[in-house]
């Protein structure tokens, strides 16, 4: 088979730079998707990070209503296994409990997609239901990480995470309740965005408010990339239960200027939680580039109850995720989750938070509103604050106190383990604010090591103007310019 592109030439292209290839005449939507599903057959093996390719919408990218005149031209693009649901595809979220479960339409998000131009050519592996750290479970399937397979590739967007790294999509789906866009971006060498509250729709299934934590988005490679996939994909659905917002400008047109000088605050202990001394360095080596870059960085931290927000965050996820289990039994006419289809920890989850009374939840919000409050006032003083995405190293394959297959009997105990990697990215959930995760470090093994910025509510823009300011600052070389070993353009 005759591809359009060498791999070289394939990697070197952004989403918006192939798109402008079409509007051009000088590739066709087809041949985009016919590179991409040749790249998937390429790295697939090793890496394990897609579930199931489209054939049809590979080829024939405008068969599902993808607007070929969108912002994207038809740009193949592969979905996260959960959340968004695409019409008369299978959606069985890192399950065996959910195999065979074909969605009836597709969701308010899915049809912005493809409007923007993007053609929906496949399906990402994640844990079950989205829950744990790596989408790691021998029953279903191990996600591997491109940059040493030994690795895990965090999640929970983690099929997504590892094929943007290794060359085979510019750009993808990708959810974020607690940090599962940005923990495998750091984790992979890509750039991940969680939008403030009040940008992407969870039409029909859940407002912006209802579902509290949980964020759409996608990881890319390039700042452009997300920037006009926000641009072209936010905004809400008919009777949304709380205000969407646009910012003055679209994004695409902001990242072309630097922003003013900032104030930055570094941080790499939060509460009970902190980076090992080599994570805690690179942070501080990144804190001086910024310098040179002309932003005033110093050490400063929310002051606000990190113990009693980590708590109200275990909170939320437990009762979140038991009422979603509890709702696919409902829908099956179970009284419980059958303990050879769901894994472990989850099981856990849904006897845990099953029964949590409106006086649990009240008390978990009056501290979500405390602990914002608190960044808010912080961000009144600084524009931005700066930690790694993760504490820990990257943990290898089959590290199993992370995941959902853990014999581990305490929840509270397992979420613990979480956090003490995990730290410095769900509170940025609980709070709604914006955060975006930079391929801008290593760890001491090679692996990379993403950077964190976090702005105020709605500073989204500003995020993605720094980003771009960093981008252009370092000629483009995200990863000091390193591809990953498993990688489309390897032999």
């Amino acid at each position: 088979m005759t591809l359009p592109m060498s791999w070289e030439e394939w990697a070197q292209h952004d989403g918006v730079a192939l798109a402008a290839r079409v509007r051009k005449g000088e590739v066709t939507p087809a041949e985009l998707a016919r590179q991409a599903a040749a790249g998937v057959a390429k790295v697939n093996p090793a890496l394990s990070g897609v579930v199931e390719v489209f054939e049809d919408a590979v080829i024939e990218p405008a068969k599902d209503g993808t607007d070929l005149t969108g912002p994207f031209a038809g740009l193949p693009f592969l979905m996260k296994d959960l959340g968004p649901t695409m019409r008369g595809r299978l959606q069985e979220m890192g399950s065996l409990f959910m195999r065979g479960n074909r969605a009836a339409a597709d969701t308010f998000l899915t049809t912005k997609m493809r409007s923007a131009g993007l053609n929906l050519i496949g399906r990402t592996t994640t844990p079950e239901f989205g829950v744990c750290s790596s989408a790691e479970n021998p029953a279903v399937y191990i996600t591997r990480n491109p940059w040493n397979t030994d690795y895990t590739t965090c999640g929970s967007s983690a099929g997504s995470a590892a094929m943007v790294a290794s060359g085979v999509v510019p750009i993808a789906h990708a959810t974020d309740g607690g940090g599962s866009i940005r923990i495998p971006a750091g984790v992979n060498g890509n750039i991940g965005l969680k939008v403030s509250r009040g940008v992407f729709s969870l039409a029909p299934h859940l407002s912006d408010l209802s579902g509290l934590v949980s964020i759409q988005g996608c990881q890319s490679r390039s700042v452009r990339d997300t920037a006009v996939f926000v641009d072209a994909c936010r905004g809400p659905a008919p009777g949304e239960f709380m205000p969407f917002w646009n910012p003055p400008e679209p994004y695409a047109e902001m990242i072309t200027r630097d922003p003013q000088p900032l104030k930055i605050a570094l941080s790499h202990q939060w509460g009970d939680y902190r980076a090992t001394p080599h994570i805690a360095a690179e942070l501080d080596r990144v804190g001086r580039f910024l310098e040179g870059l002309g932003h005033h960085v110093g050490y400063a931290l929310p002051a606000v109850d990190y113990r009693a927000a980590f708590a109200a965050q275990t909170t939320c996820y437990i009762s979140n995720f038991a009422q979603v289990i509890g709702n696919l039994l409902a829908a099956r006419g179970l009284k419980k989750p059958p303990a050879d289809l769901v894994e472990p920890i989850n099981i856990l989850i849904w006897e845990a938070g099953r029964h949590t009374s409106f006086t649990e939840r009240a008390r978990m919000q009056a501290v979500f509103n405390t602990t914002s409050r608190g960044f808010g006032a912080f961000f009144e003083e600084w524009d931005i604050i700066l930690t790694p995405i993760t504490a820990l190293p990257t943990p290898k394959v089959g590290t199993t106190e992370y995941l959902t297959t853990s014999d581990n009997p305490s929840v509270l105990d397992w979420f613990g383990n979480l956090w003490r990697n995990f730290a410095f990215t769900p509170l940025a959930n609980l709070c709604g604010i914006p955060a975006i995760s930079l391929p801008l470090a290593a760890h001491e093994n090679g692996l990379p090591l993403g950077i964190q910025a976090q702005a105020r509510q709605a500073n989204d823009g500003l995020l993605l103007q720094l980003a771009a300011q960093i981008e252009r600052a370092i000629g483009g070389r995200w990863n000091d310019g390193q591809k990953p070993g498993v990688h489309v353009t390897a032999a």
